[in-house]
């Protein structure tokens, strides 16, 4: 197949996130297929974008991967110049359309960005070769804006994406979605049921299959917490308001007279704030750590009994979620506690740790007792219940094989 990938915010291990369409590619291109990515030439989440040269477009060839760039405006935070640079990109995806098709007709065309107005770009390439159509959803665009900042349904903005996104769902071929629990939605705005189809995010288990280093981070400390017979439990990833934290260093406290120390890693606005939070409360249960890279991440899960995921309640996790975190926790084969409430829940279907309600410190201490009583062989048996979940669930190989599966028979 010769596949047209519309995603602005594409990245590459070159440049940075968003990794999806890259690892998706990657593989459709060893199994054959031809892949052209259409991104924006800039984007907030890279660390690096491509350099144009003054050029209105870049047309490349990495890793076996047709990239097609288009010239976008920079911008800082939501306001109008995030604005320009999505006009900027679905007007270049128009304009250029004949050299971004220069290679061979396409057979299918996937509309996959944050927002859902790429829609009509595939729309018109679809007509002009007979291509396939495939909706790919991130985010509920409008819904997120309305719920999250509180945006009217009758504001220009809010009601221009409400027509993508019911123009998503009548005309997409198949609509493919991050979030396990969007089916209901997407048939309130026109999808036929059918044609509603999971691929979550997913990790490379190649990543996880290098060796450990032979003195991992922080090893000369954790040796010895574990020597004195501290049962570790970590939280990695940021320090916002959005992930929760005080509950967990509350749950420090009520943990008072127990070997079990709570260890938070990472970099985040709320970060000294909980650290002298912790020193006061809870100095024996609780410890902030120095942020690490994101390469050593794996070493240091490896190192831990136990790992903690929270977030804050949010009515948008009906739809349910998969953050990139519970993965990489799943994938070092450690026992989770799971304190989001949402749609769905991994960690329950897996059988690979404690699920309990968001913002809740007893319970957060109650699920640090009950695994720090449990033998080893038992603490082993459900982290390794995690990790093999991943590997059959959400390996990128098998996400692009169940996606190659839809293209082929929508």
């Amino acid at each position: 197949m010769n596949i047209i990938y519309l995603e602005h915010y594409a990245g590459s291990p070159q440049y940075g996130m968003e990794f999806r369409p890259y690892f998706l590619a990657q593989r459709w291109v060893k199994a054959g297929h031809h892949v052209t990515i259409v991104a924006s030439a800039y984007s907030h989440l890279r660390t690096k974008n491509p350099d144009l040269k003054g050029q209105p477009y870049l047309d490349e060839r990495v890793d076996g991967i047709r990239w097609f760039w288009i010239a976008g405006p920079q911008y800082h935070g939501n306001g109008m110049g995030r604005i320009r640079n999505i006009l900027s990109f679905l007007h270049g995806v128009n304009h250029y359309l004949l050299d971004i098709c220069a290679v061979g007709k396409p057979d299918v065309v996937i509309a996959s960005s944050t927002y859902p107005l790429d829609i009509y770009p595939a729309k018109k390439i679809a007509k002009r070769y007979g291509a396939k159509i495939i909706y790919e959803v991130h985010d509920l665009w409008p819904l997120s804006p309305m719920e999250l900042g509180g945006m009217s349904k009758h504001h220009p903005f809010i009601m221009i994406m409400q027509k993508g996104e019911n123009e998503c769902c009548k005309s997409a071929d198949a609509v493919v979605s991050l979030l396990p629990c969007a089916r209901e939605h997407f048939i309130e705005h026109g999808m036929a049921p059918e044609k509603f189809h999971y691929v979550p995010n997913g990790i490379v288990a190649a990543d996880w299959e290098k060796p450990l280093p032979e003195h991992p981070v922080y090893e000369a400390k954790l040796r010895s917490l574990h020597e004195n017979g501290w049962f570790l439990i970590a939280y990695t990833g940021a320090h916002g308001i959005a992930n929760a934290l005080d509950s967990f260093v509350e749950a420090g406290a009520l943990l008072k007279g127990a070997k079990i120390k709570l260890l938070l890693v990472g970099p985040g606005p709320e970060r000294e704030r909980l650290k002298a939070k912790a020193a006061e409360i809870a100095p024996n249960n609780v410890e902030l750590l120095d942020p690490i890279s994101r390469a050593q991440v794996p070493e240091f899960l490896h190192q831990m009994d136990a790992l903690y995921i929270g977030l804050q309640r949010q009515p948008l996790f009906r739809f349910g979620v998969s953050p990139n975190k519970l993965m990489d926790y799943m994938m070092a084969g450690k026992p989770v506690i799971f304190a989001i409430e949402a749609g769905n829940d991994m960690v329950a279907e897996a059988r690979c740790g404690i699920s309990i309600p968001p913002e809740d410190s007893r319970a957060i201490a109650d699920a640090a007792r009950k695994l720090a009583s449990m033998p080893p062989q038992e603490l082993a048996e459900m982290g390794m219940r995690g990790h093999q979940y991943i590997l059959e669930n959400q390996e990128y190989d098998v996400l692009a094989n169940q996606f190659l599966d839809i293209m082929e028979h929508c």
